[in-house]
């Protein structure tokens, strides 16, 4: 259940300064998880990024633990790395299929708690990953993700 549903006749800026800047403060981020709909997959996102003047995190279509798990872990390798290029192939790792960043078209248009805090003007970066054939969501043949993965920016490579 979400913290809005929990918590009626709160309002976004109840939500803000009670779960999402404590959260923040403590971590550095934040992951906010967007549910799957009837129609649309459900998706998770970084928030928090911003203030350390970093991209935030995207990933869409992974189950709302496994997105958790990831963006926390590439959260942390942003911040002590830098963030990943446009159109950079990150490796496998154990436990993980390989990822491509795609940057956000328009990050605004999906990422509403980051456009709370921040306005308009932020910048993310999606993770897409490959399937277990090491297809990718622009291959025909790719079969992956919880009801798909939908790629919210344009590639930066061919």
């Amino acid at each position: 259940m979400c913290w809005h549903c929990d918590n009626p006749g709160k309002t976004r800026d109840d939500y803000l300064v009670e779960e999402v800047r404590p959260l923040i403060r403590k971590y550095g981020w934040m992951v906010q998880t967007v549910e799957r709909g009837s129609v649309h997959p459900g998706f998770a996102y970084t928030v928090g990024l911003t203030d350390a003047g970093l991209p935030e995190l995207v990933v869409t279509g992974l189950r709302e633990r496994r997105s958790g798990q990831l963006l926390n872990y590439f959260a942390q390798q942003v911040v002590r790395s830098g963030p990943p290029e446009a159109g950079e192939v990150l490796p496998a790792a154990v436990g993980w299929p390989s990822f491509e960043i795609v940057p956000l078209s328009s990050p605004p248009a999906h990422l509403l708690t980051a456009v709370l805090l921040y306005g308009e003007e932020f910048r993310a970066l999606q993770l897409v990953y490959e399937d277990e054939h090491g297809k990718w969501p622009w291959d025909r043949d790719f079969r992956g993700g919880t009801g798909g993965q939908p790629v919210l920016g344009v590639r930066g490579r061919g």
